[in-house]
């Protein structure tokens, strides 16, 4: 396993792909035993899974409960399922390129003896893929306007900030001014690293006529780790304001093809796995 998979965020990645069922009927614990089996399958030992999904409890991520079999298991907490939830638009599907000229902006302001809810600010902020205009002011594109708004007032953050939607009118050109928004080459380089890890799986899967469930399931839960903090990262800034070789493009390429060839085989591994209790 690369170092860049660390178990809790393995798990976070199983749970969404695998562990949440349906909104109708959302799924159960899983089983401490499967996970096991799950997270063994891409190279976690045992201790490794027990410790991550203690922190993932003690966030109050996972919560305990007992399968229909009796089967000691934990299941997402209601905050969990909303944040995955949340993830959902961002991960498997890129926005349409976005309108050069609209903007979302933050503008924040928090008392001194609040500072703690300042960094929890700006460590949000950033998480959810916004750009540093000038201290105290955040940038991102409009479509994030529902996401961010949903993300503030969840976290009772709403009142310290003011948001404004609108165009950039000067006097930097945009595209100048984007590269000072956003460190780009930083996110290239995230970007190529995907490519690096996984363009070489989506080639041999190509060549490949049949599709094993439990290579399937290990390719694709990988993938999916490495990719889903992408669209955070980089949060699909409009294509005319990028280099012209930007790697994001075919990273969202490659990401897509490989869920296209392999989720649906390895859901079938990990409900086999779910299913041995």
């Amino acid at each position: 396993m690369s170092d860049h998979h660390a178990p809790r965020s393995l798990i976070v990645t199983l749970y969404g792909a695998y562990g949440r069922g349906t909104p109708e009927h959302p799924a159960g614990p899983v089983p401490v035993a499967a996970l096991i089996r799950l997270l063994g399958t891409v190279g976690v030992d045992p201790p490794s899974v027990r410790s991550a999904v203690s922190r993932l409890k003690r966030r109050g991520l996972l919560v305990a409960g007992r399968t229909a079999g009796g089967a000691a298991g934990y299941a997402l907490s209601d905050a969990a399922r909303q944040l995955l939830d949340d993830g959902d638009r961002r991960i498997y599907g890129r926005p349409a390129d976005q309108a050069a000229d609209r903007w979302l902006l933050a503008v924040f302001s928090v008392p001194e003896q609040e500072r703690h809810k300042r960094h929890l600010l700006r460590s949000r902020l950033g998480r959810l893929g916004f750009g540093t205009a000038a201290p105290g002011v955040w940038i991102a594109p409009d479509h994030l306007y529902e996401e961010t708004r949903h993300a503030l007032e969840r976290l009772e953050l709403a009142e310290y900030v003011d948001l404004f939607r609108g165009a950039h009118a000067g006097f930097t050109p945009t595209c100048e001014a984007v590269a000072r928004w956003w460190d780009l080459s930083a996110l290239a380089e995230l970007h190529r690293a995907f490519l690096d890890a996984h363009e070489p799986v989506l080639r041999r899967w190509a060549r490949r006529r049949s599709t094993d469930p439990e290579e399937a399931y290990r390719d694709y839960l990988l993938a999916l780790d490495s990719w889903r903090h992408l669209p955070y990262a980089d949060p699909g800034l409009p294509a005319a304001l990028l280099p012209a070789d930007w790697p994001g493009v075919r990273a969202g390429e490659v990401f897509a093809a490989l869920h296209a060839r392999l989720r649906a085989a390895g859901a079938q591994y990990a409900a086999q796995r779910l299913a041995e209790g």
